[in-house]
């Protein structure tokens, strides 16, 4: 029975990468020189620390610009709110999403239900596998998905035949 699978992975080394190179940026710039501009990388948690909101702001654009240079999908990140520290410092949190949240499963199962498709979705922790009897109905599967899911960064793998 031909099936694949719906996943939300990052390429976690692409995003160390790109963090560490908005990194080596931020302490060659001439306007982050004496600031407290920071970004780290924990745990699938990226911290950016600056003196002020506006420098924050400055420190995510290039971030988002590596992170694409590097073609990892931005809808991965996941925002905190900006929280002071020390003085006048301020931090922000942002999360790199990684799996499918129950919700979000629910309701591509829910899709493909709906859709009158000869396929099933059953969902797998954080995946969501799709089976059927024909590739072509896969393939519509895959497009409906992809259209009805527009802010998950989806993709499919382990198609097998």
């Amino acid at each position: 029975m031909p099936s694949f699978d719906t996943v939300c992975e990052p390429n976690l080394p692409e995003v160390k990468n790109a963090v560490e190179n908005t990194a080596k940026e931020i302490g060659t710039r001439f306007d982050f020189k004496g600031t407290a501009a920071a970004v780290e990388l924990k745990d699938k948690e990226i911290t950016m620390i600056g003196d002020a909101e506006f420098q924050l702001v400055q420190v995510e654009d290039i971030l988002r610009a590596k992170l694409t240079k590097r073609s990892v999908d931005v809808r991965f990140l996941d925002k905190g709110d900006v929280q002071k520290i020390g003085g006048d410092k301020v931090k922000q949190v942002i999360k790199v999403k990684s799996g499918i949240e129950t919700e979000t499963s629910k309701k591509i199962q829910r899709l493909i239900k709906d859709s009158k498709l000869k396929v099933q979705a059953a969902i797998q922790g954080d995946a969501v596998r799709i089976t059927g009897a024909k590739r072509d109905d896969l393939q519509a599967a895959m497009a409906l998905i992809k259209k009805d899911v527009p802010d998950m960064p989806l993709t499919f793998n382990n198609f097998r035949d």
